[in-house]
């Protein structure tokens, strides 16, 4: 069973991993830096629109993020 925390760890870790600074990513997805910083601490979850674009901005498939992936691997 995939877990929120699980999601918001991995969006956590992609955010960093990305290179981008949240300003630029914030920009980019027309909302504020503090939303991204809420995200990365696992405060809050992105809407549906803003994941899906964040995950074409971050250039990632959105089932990595959702840790589809993870799931299929360990059953």
């Amino acid at each position: 069973m995939i877990k929120i925390e699980q999601i918001q760890q991995k969006l956590a870790e992609e955010i960093k991993l990305s290179g981008l600074r949240q300003t630029e990513i914030a920009s980019l997805l027309n909302i504020s830096p503090t939303q991204i910083c809420s995200y990365i601490k696992g405060r809050k979850m992105p809407s549906l629109d803003t994941l899906a674009n964040l995950c074409a901005i971050l250039k990632l498939d959105a089932n990595e993020i959702l840790c589809v992936n993870d799931y299929y691997k360990s059953n």
